[in-house]
């Protein structure tokens, strides 16, 4: 199942990168390396929770409909610093929800209304959306909280 496979490459090492300290994200050296593993990561995870390519393009910071499908053509172009990291928020999201939830669920959750305040009633998605990388972080801290993370 994809979703065993996303939780797998989340530990996947990439040479020259140390997993246990901060990653300088600002370093084009370090952006170009890590893009193509999180341009992958990023497009499994839009299939998997069945997004449509507007939602994916605003998670990405509202990058425009060209920029979208450039880097969906050509998974080895470089991101910048805050696509970085939104994919990294991301992907910390997708794997929560695959310890939490079965893979159904887990796939489903962040296009659900929620009765979680933060929520307001809309769904994860749509509150990400709105809020951008804040909003970004309080999901996963929600959910880290819920798996007895940190």
């Amino acid at each position: 199942m994809f979703g065993e496979a996303a939780l797998g490459a989340a530990n996947i090492q990439i040479p020259g990168i140390a997993w246990d300290r901060p990653v300088d994200l600002s370093s084009k050296a370090v952006q170009e390396k890590l893009s193509p593993t999180a341009n992958r990561a990023f497009f499994s995870l839009t299939t998997q929770w069945k997004l449509r390519d507007e939602d994916a393009r605003s998670l990405l910071g509202g990058i425009s409909n060209g920029s979208f499908y450039q880097l969906k053509r050509s998974v080895s172009k470089t991101l910048d610093q805050d696509k970085l990291t939104r994919i990294s928020l991301l992907i910390g999201i997708f794997k929560a929800l695959n310890i939490l939830f079965s893979p159904q669920l887990a796939d489903a959750w962040v296009q659900l209304p929620n009765t979680n305040p933060i929520f307001a009633g809309d769904s994860p998605l749509g509150y990400m959306r709105r809020g951008g990388v804040p909003a970004m972080i309080r999901v996963r801290q929600l959910l880290d909280a819920r798996r007895g993370g940190s």
